[in-house]
């Protein structure tokens, strides 16, 4: 099919459509230039690939299946452009496997057969409200280790999707913050973020608190009442501890996210809804599925992109600066100046596994703050708890496993040191690190060309 002739002004947002269906491509035609957009329709991967070579377009709507290839061969064909145009892919009626599959190629979304132009018209304004470019806030996530800056650099790019999110990680290791960053950072950021605690809620309660009820649909139900996704309709819902939803709940869940659709209890038909969803938890996702005590089906909906946040042990080089700016915000919360942390407290802070990772830290330096009334804290100020001894395989009797490690990896980097003639970069590279990280820990472990 020639390009459309129904135009608008230059000045509107300019979509391509590209379906091999005609009723379909005029469908959606009409539905956009109601909204005021323009539209350039293609029948096939081809005819699209022409268009875009001809004009700039701000959303790119595609089918699955095209004549001549996929609508996915069009989201890598975009992607590998690097132009800044979001595509949605326009799916078979209940197939979860072409949604997941169109989302990981890069498209922004997808809308089901038979089109729903609700859906859709929330789609088209939420893929039209994203920024040119996407800034993450650096400084709400600290640290400079390179499994941080990975983190930094995926948070970016999933705050230009609307695919779903899993985020794992150990307790306090920062799954809600990033999950705020995505969010806070994409095209829903003027829209409040809503976090729900699975685990927190009593499972005879959950499909009321989820989906709300009518008046009358239980004893106590006084009146109509909405749940989380409709509260959360054209926001974001962050699923915490999603592990912890029983079985039951996960067969209405998956429904939902599935067909955007929700019932409240009580009520005779569903309602749609548009909700950007982020899950979480601290546990084996893959292991509880196969435990057979978290759906298939649901996991893959939900981890359509993983983000897996570090534990704070991975970056040790980032303790000191992350210290001190959670001393400054406490300190300021609490009205009196920001101590300093004395070299002592330091060595110890970068010694500890913090096993409840930031979460923890900031419980220590919270106590530490409270108790010693000092312009410096010291180690003693910070009462960590005493590491397990270490076996003294080839230390002395008595000596702690941070000693005996420490002892293990001051061996293995004068050993890189001496085989690349004191060259830090080299070292660095045979030890299989960063030159930042391999300087943080010479500093730490005291070795200085002196040890030559």
């Amino acid at each position: 099919m020639k390009r459309s002739e129904r135009r608008v002004p230059q000045r509107a947002a300019q979509v391509l459509v590209v379906d091999d269906e005609p009723d379909i491509r005029e469908l959606l035609e009409l539905t956009l230039l109601k909204m005021g957009l323009g539209v350039t329709s293609a029948g096939s991967v081809g005819e699209a690939k022409e268009r875009l070579k001809d004009e700039r377009y701000d959303l790119c709507l595609t089918d699955m299946r095209l004549p001549d290839g996929e609508g996915l061969e069009l989201v890598r064909y975009i992607a590998s452009l690097g132009a800044d145009l979001p595509v949605a892919v326009i799916t078979a009626h209940g197939s979860a496997e072409n949604a997941v599959a169109a989302l990981k190629a890069g498209a922004f979304d997808y809308v089901s057969k038979p089109v729903g132009l609700d859906q859709l018209r929330a789609l088209v304004r939420s893929a039209l409200s994203l920024p040119a470019s996407v800034p993450v806030k650096d400084q709400q996530l600290l640290g400079e280790s390179a499994p941080l800056a990975q983190v930094r650099e995926l948070i970016g790019k999933l705050a230009r999707t609307q695919a779903p999110v899993y985020i794992s990680g150990e307790s306090g290791s920062g799954k809600e913050l990033a999950a705020r960053l995505i969010h806070e950072n994409g095209a829903r950021r003027e829209k409040p973020f809503i976090p729900v605690n699975c685990g927190a809620i009593p499972e005879t309660l959950m499909e009321s608190e989820f989906f709300g009820y009518k008046k009358g649909a239980f004893t106590g139900a006084g009146e109509d009442r909405e749940g989380f996704f409709q509260a959360a309709n054209g926001e974001t819902l962050f699923l915490d501890e999603v592990a912890e939803l029983p079985l039951a709940m996960q067969v209405k869940l998956l429904r939902s996210i599935q067909e955007k659709r929700v019932r409240k209890v009580g009520a005779t038909q569903e309602d749609p809804v548009d909700v950007r969803i982020i899950s979480a938890t601290h546990q084996n996702l893959s292991a509880l599925v196969a435990a057979r005590r978290f759906r298939q089906d649901l996991f893959y909906r939900l981890n359509v992109i993983e983000l897996k946040m570090p534990p704070l042990r991975e970056c040790r080089e980032d303790i000191p600066g992350i210290a001190a700016a959670l001393l400054e915000r406490l300190a300021r919360q609490n009205g009196v100046p920001a101590p300093r942390l004395d070299g002592s407290a330091v060595q110890e802070l970068a010694r500890y596994d913090f096993p409840g990772n930031v979460r923890e830290l900031e419980n220590i330096l919270e106590r530490a703050l409270a108790l010693s009334g000092k312009t410096e804290i010291s180690a003693e100020d910070l009462r960590l708890a005493p590491s397990a001894e270490a076996e003294p395989a080839s230390g002395g009797a008595g000596e702690t496993l941070p000693d005996y490690l420490d002892g293990l990896e001051r061996k293995a980097i004068l050993e890189a040191l001496g085989k690349t003639a004191f060259n830090r970069t080299a070292a660095a590279k045979l030890l299989g690190i960063t030159f930042r990280q391999l300087r943080y820990r010479m500093q730490r472990l005291g070795i200085t060309d002196e040890n030559r």
